[in-house]
């Protein structure tokens, strides 16, 4: 048994020390909001934060994880930034298909924890690594500027 941090609480995970962190969420813990989408770190769909910062869960063993805080999706309605960012994303109507749009906000909140405002390059360098194949990019720029206004 492995015991992780996920949003706030210790939870025992029977798992073998390199499973992805993305399949025990979903997995063992039945969390299917960190989505599965290239498995090879590329796409951004599994984003979740550890230790305040943005990773992708698709390849990271849940054996990186212990000692740490992990926080998903499931837990930004109850984070103040992530409260503001997925208001951003409503009035900015960014979803299309939605299947990205949790790892976009989780890799959006962590740049708004760590830069109440960035800049467009800062935007770029923090969400490059998200793919929305449905092309809202332009969307997802001004719910973050959005967002940072709000916070600031």
């Amino acid at each position: 048994m492995i015991t992780l941090n996920i949003n706030g609480k210790d939870m025992q995970i029977d798992a073998d020390p390199s499973t992805p962190i993305l399949w025990a969420l979903r997995d063992n813990l039945n969390m299917t909001g960190t989505k599965f989408g290239c498995g090879a770190a590329l796409c951004g769909a599994c984003t979740v934060h550890m230790g305040g910062q943005a990773i992708r869960s698709c390849v990271t063993p849940i054996s990186a994880a212990v000692g740490q805080k992990i926080t998903t999706i499931e837990a930004m309605a109850a984070d103040h930034v992530g409260k503001v960012v997925q208001a951003a994303w409503v009035k900015h109507d960014v979803p299309q298909c939605g299947y990205c749009q949790s790892g976009q906000v989780m890799s959006a909140t962590a740049l708004l924890q760590s830069n109440k405002a960035p800049t467009d390059a800062d935007i770029d360098g923090a969400m490059s690594g998200n793919i929305c194949r449905c092309g809202t990019y332009q969307r997802i720029r001004a719910a973050i500027k959005d967002a940072a206004q709000t916070l600031a």
